[in-house]
């Protein structure tokens, strides 16, 4: 079992963010957002009120507090994370891990497989891309979706399984590569809950306080919330200007199409699954999605999500400290939906035709980037440009991607906090 008082220091910390959410923090996160877009439109190129470089100069010190927002969250995130891990896995029952792991993993692989396909397919249905017309370089199609036809997947599958240990630890961490990370951390934590308690007891404990730690740091951040979606939607505004806005409306359409049905999915899996109504889980958890929403962030308030699922939903502790940490580092379905949506659009703007099975290539690809995505803000968008250049797909509509993706990060965001939130409900509802 958990120890009681870490958990209740954990609850206590988890009690202090949500307070924010009572605060209104989320309606002072939506008036800086609509202030941030209007103050960045008069900073645009389509007003023309201000010099071009003056323009961006004061764009960059706006954005000032969200960058500090980002750093903060950035720089604890790993040990975060580690710490989550080890800490719910290490106090939980090993039977019930053992009976929780396959299901959840099953789970995790269905539904995001299904986010890829249903993205795919309003992509291919609506054709985004075709509304853009932007002038591509011209790159040789070198990337993974040609290896089909050469017949190189499976000699490479070996070496893609390999990789999925963590060769050094410690290195990963350093580099923020997040997928090692939490590799590296389930192995640890599962040889944690195998020992006798009086083992691991005191290593729990100081476990419990160093994460008690980082998470104060999060809640520190959470103070910028406001300043930092301001200063963001500022800038973005700024530099991308409202023709632009305009132009890629098809685009943003056919992603929040997408991420509403991603969250249909998610109230029929309730349905499905459990004895809940889906409005009774909706309202449980409004307030987390709120702030999941105003802080692009899943690792930030996945105290408050620990909190939600234990308070509002009734889930054992047991229960959500091991799903709710692995979730928000590897249960990324509004992230996969959103990432397949984008790389059918910059195909379609280039003028390419993708072929069944190369569709069926991006969604291995993809399911396996979104699943080692950090839930930071704003990672969203450089792991799909390696994605992208790895398939050989041309990336020349990357700068209007990444213009528009402040408001569907925040979008995406709440949806994957959702979606870890119904795993929770899904496997184990308290007694």
């Amino acid at each position: 079992m958990l120890f009681v008082d870490g958990k209740r220091s954990i609850g206590a910390l988890a009690h202090t963010l949500e307070r924010h959410i009572h605060g209104r923090l989320w309606l002072q996160v939506l008036v800086g957002m609509a202030c941030g877009t209007a103050i960045g439109i008069a900073l645009g190129p389509d007003l023309k009120l201000i010099d071009p470089q003056l323009s961006k100069i004061l764009a960059e010190w706006l954005a000032l507090p969200g960058e500090l927002f980002l750093r903060l969250i950035k720089m604890v995130l790993i040990p975060l994370v580690f710490f989550s891990i080890i800490r719910g896995l290490g106090g939980a029952n090993l039977k019930q891990l053992k009976n929780i792991g396959p299901r959840f993993l099953i789970y995790l692989l269905c539904t995001t497989a299904l986010s890829c396909i249903i993205g795919i397919g309003l992509a291919s249905v609506l054709h985004p891309g075709s509304y853009v017309h932007i002038e591509q370089s011209v790159i040789p199609h070198t990337g993974a979706l040609n290896v089909i036809a050469k017949g190189n997947i499976v000699g490479r599958l070996p070496e893609t399984f390999i990789n999925i240990l963590p060769e050094n630890p410690l290195s990963s961490a350093i580099d923020g590569e997040m997928f090692g990370t939490v590799v590296f951390s389930l192995l640890l934590g599962l040889a944690f809950a195998m020992q006798p308690t009086r083992t691991i007891k005191h290593l729990l404990s100081i476990i419990d306080d160093l994460l008690n730690i980082f998470m104060t740091i999060v809640k520190w951040a959470m103070h910028l919330a406001p300043l930092a979606v301001f200063g963001l939607t500022a800038r973005m505004a700024a530099e991308t200007g409202l023709s632009v806005l305009l132009g890629m409306s098809m685009y943003i359409l056919t992603v929040l199409l997408g991420l509403m049905l991603v969250m249909m999915m998610y109230h029929l899996l309730i349905m499905m699954f459990t004895k809940r109504r889906p409005l009774e889980f909706a309202s449980s958890v409004t307030g987390v999605q709120l702030l999941a929403f105003s802080t692009s962030s899943s690792a930030a308030v996945m105290p408050v999500s620990i909190k939600t699922a234990e308070e509002n939903l009734g889930i054992d502790p047991s229960i959500s400290e091991v799903i709710i940490p692995l979730g928000t580092t590897i249960n990324m379905d509004g992230t996969a939906i959103y990432q397949s949506i984008a790389i059918i659009f910059m195909a379609q703007s280039a003028g390419m035709a993708l072929t069944l099975a190369q569709m069926v290539l991006i969604v291995i690809t993809l399911i396996a980037s979104s699943i080692g995505s950090p839930g930071t803000p704003g990672v969203g968008v450089a792991i799909l440009m390696t994605v992208a250049s790895n398939l050989g797909i041309p990336t020349g509509a990357h700068g209007l991607i990444l213009g528009v993706d402040r408001l569907l990060d925040m979008c995406r965001t709440a949806v994957n906090v959702t979606g870890d939130l119904t795993a929770c409900v899904i496997f184990g509802t308290k007694k």
